[in-house]
């Protein structure tokens, strides 16, 4: 009976996994705690709190890089973090766009606050070592 109790309690934290997404969203142009290596959690954000009219499936981070000084302002750099949606072959991947003195990084990501600082996740080995062990319960 505790076994069926244990599943329940897996599949129930499985749907809510997949049923929003938690990203940081800032902007360093005008949040400098954007650029920090460790995010406060100030900036941690539950994406299904937008109300956009779209589902928000990933966290996304752009660094965009202003080569020129363009209307009064001097060149800068600046890391803009936040939720989003997208159905192209970029989902999850990044990729790079320049032109008129700029480029700019964006990178989306499928896991919770995974547009933070770099480093690896732990969301994702758990919830693959949680599937295949209770498969191996089930299968027994």
């Amino acid at each position: 009976m505790s076994s069926s109790y244990f599943i329940f309690i897996v599949l129930c934290g499985l749907f809510h996994y997949g049923s929003t997404i938690m990203c940081y969203e800032c902007n360093s142009a005008i949040n400098s705690l954007c650029l920090e290596a460790k995010l406060p959690d100030s900036l941690k954000k539950n994406c299904s709190d937008h109300d956009r009219g779209v589902t928000h499936t990933l966290c996304r981070k752009i660094v965009q890089h202003v080569d020129y000084g363009v209307n009064g302002r001097l060149p800068e750099s600046r890391v803009i973090r936040s939720c989003g949606w997208d159905e192209s072959k970029f989902k999850g991947q990044c990729y790079h766009r320049a032109g008129y003195g700029g480029r700019q990084e964006v990178c989306s990501c499928l896991t919770d606050y995974c547009n933070g600082a770099k480093g690896t996740t732990a969301s994702t080995t758990f919830l693959t070592t949680a599937i295949m062990f209770i498969g191996s319960i089930i299968c027994q």
